[in-house]
């Protein structure tokens, strides 16, 4: 009986003491401004950081984009709906235009207006209930109309892919173009490129 109650002790010992998840891998905190231990050749959360950065400091030093008009500042559009993905890398979008916008409302400091034309059915939904008297006007007030923009954003995402069938080497070069646009004339007024090229052997699986 004490050899039985021995072992229950033993067996219960080792089941405290062993790790969950003991052949897993620990969760690691990564600095997304830099490349982290899973890499491939595509885009990464560095390249939208560096290149939203480097978008955003340029716009700001573009005087004929940042020319105010009667005094007022340039009134723009900056969201995913004129910006394509043409790569062979799936990627959403708004990581790149949102990450952009938000840094250039900020840089800005008030230079720049942003007209959120995502939010437009939600404008219009909360502009019919305050004309409808359904609520008050709020504080500011009412506008004849919602805001029109002068400029928006456009672009592009392309890239080129090869692979050596001797190698088993997979490279890949990837071309991003941000450009504004008049909306009244359609002229672009601004254009903006980041690149890179990347080979590696065994390439990561992007969603």
């Amino acid at each position: 009986m004490a050899a039985l109650v021995a072992l229950v002790a033993l067996v219960a010992g080792c089941a405290t003491t062993t790790p969950p998840n003991a052949s897993g891998v620990a969760t690691i905190a990564v600095n997304p401004g830099v490349g982290g231990p899973v890499q491939g050749v595509g885009i990464e959360g560095q390249d939208v950081i560096g290149m939203s950065d480097q978008m955003m400091r340029d716009m700001l030093n573009t005087p004929r984009l940042m020319q105010a008009h009667q005094g007022k500042a340039p009134r723009v559009i900056v969201d995913a709906g004129q910006f394509s993905n043409d790569s062979s890398q799936p990627i959403n979008r708004n990581l790149i235009t949102d990450r952009l916008r938000v840094a250039l409302n900020r840089a800005s400091s008030g230079r720049l207006q942003f007209v959120g034309r995502q939010y437009a059915q939600a404008v219009e939904a909360e502009r019919a209930l305050k004309r409808a008297g359904t609520t008050d006007v709020g504080t500011t007030g009412m506008t004849r109309a919602v805001m029109g923009a002068d400029y928006r954003l456009g672009g592009r995402i392309a890239s080129l892919d090869q692979r050596s069938g001797k190698s088993g080497l997979t490279q890949r070069y990837t071309q991003i173009t941000f450009e504004m646009f008049d909306l009244e004339s359609g002229e672009i007024v601004w254009s903006g490129i980041y690149e890179f090229a990347r080979a590696a052997g065994d390439d990561v699986v992007y969603r």
